[in-house]
């Protein structure tokens, strides 16, 4: 992606906490699946060796035995991963309602998907468009750079609801100030 694009999203997310918190969730959305992905492989790997035994055997044994794992470093990892595991599932699920519901969701989708979240990232923005025109007939470049921060502003109303700004801005729409007094 340019540079010039990169600093108008910037200069918004400066401007909009909530753009802000999913933008940067997004753009680190592929390190976040692959070092949850590694942390899992880590734990287990590191378990087996210690225990001879995989996690879910040992666990069915000792809830059996009525043992508890609590404040054990089995425990605190098996937390930060649930918490991480959380995390990905809920912007996953708000991107999926994203898709599925918003009046835009379908175009939204394959432009967040292809931006921040498929296994691969593009090598650059031509790659991305490239896949898009696959499922948003006739997207140009400057469609693309009008729709990306559209699709995260979407996302970031659904993540993280709308804020009270934006409900005055929709209450003054439809009463404006005049008639609320």
């Amino acid at each position: 992606m340019n540079r010039r694009t990169n600093k108008v999203i910037e200069d918004y997310a400066k401007e909009n906490p909530l753009f802000h918190d999913t933008w940067k969730l997004l753009k680190n959305y592929r390190d976040a699946v692959w070092n949850l992905e590694l942390a899992v492989r880590q734990v287990r790997r590191d378990f087996e060796v210690e225990y001879g035994t995989s996690i879910e055997e040992f666990l069915d044994s000792i809830y059996l035995a009525g043992a508890d794992v609590g404040g054990t470093q089995l425990e605190s990892y098996a937390r930060s991963i649930e918490r991480s595991h959380k995390m990905l599932t809920l912007l996953n699920s708000a991107v999926e309602t994203l898709r599925s519901k918003h009046k835009h969701g379908e175009q939204y989708y394959w432009i967040l998907y292809y931006t921040y979240l498929s296994p691969q990232q593009p090598q650059n923005t031509e790659e991305i468009i490239e896949k898009l025109q696959e499922h948003i007939a006739n997207i140009s470049y400057r469609t693309y750079y009008r729709k990306r921060p559209d699709a995260v502003q979407a996302l970031s109303a659904i993540l993280w609801g709308y804020s009270s700004k934006e409900c005055i801005d929709v209450l003054d729409h439809f009463f404006p100030e005049k008639m609320r007094l």
